[in-house]
């Protein structure tokens, strides 16, 4: 899962970072997306795309990545942005805030999808990335795990959508709660399942 790295590593870049979203298809919340640069002895076994892997490994990876990182950065963009410009712009706005909070500047940006984002920072964009690049999928685990507890807490505040459980999924709970009670304040207005009660 390094061949990515290595190929631009020997392209002369030497601060690679990988970048990955969560959230893209929830009828609710944020989209959050993390940039990663991981040491060249990184050596955390188990990692792996986020959506491969339970959230009781996910929970257990967040902090080993975080400590063993060079740099990690998050980034989001809330229900209203996704509204307001749509959800691919809005996952390359959180893409790219991610890399802005790094608290460095790679030279390099592994992206998962086909999209580069809008930043002056030579990048590639890779295909089901998360499967196919150690930094990507790093970066995954800490997008998943950061969005998972942002709608852990939104539970509290929404109790009668089942947050915790589906994490704003279109799961039948959570549409058959939005039929009964009506869409709440972080519910994306423009996506089929909202936008049509």
């Amino acid at each position: 899962m390094l061949a990515f790295e290595k190929q631009a590593m020997l392209g002369g870049y030497k601060v690679i970072a990988g970048v990955d979203e969560a959230g893209r298809g929830p009828l609710a919340g944020p989209v959050v997306s993390a940039a990663v640069v991981l040491p060249e002895d990184f050596d955390v076994p188990g990692i792996n795309d986020s959506k491969k892997l339970s959230e009781k490994k996910r929970e257990a990876l967040f902090p080993l990545i975080q400590n063993h990182a060079i740099a990690f950065g998050i980034g989001m963009a809330d229900h209203g942005e996704i509204d307001r410009i749509n959800i691919l712009q809005a996952s390359l706005l959180s893409m790219k805030r991610a890399v802005e909070d790094l608290g460095l500047t790679p030279d390099y940006l592994l992206i998962d999808g086909k999209f580069a984002i809008d930043i002056t920072i030579d990048q590639r964009p890779v295909i089901k990335g998360d499967a196919l690049s150690l930094s990507i999928a790093a970066a995954s685990i800490l997008a998943k795990v950061t969005r998972d507890r942002i709608m852990t807490d939104l539970d509290l505040q929404y109790p009668a959508y089942g947050f915790n459980r589906h994490k704003g999924y279109p799961t039948k709970a959570h549409k058959e709660a939005i039929l009964t009670h009506g869409p709440c304040p972080v519910h994306r207005k423009s996506f089929r399942g909202v936008k049509d009660i």
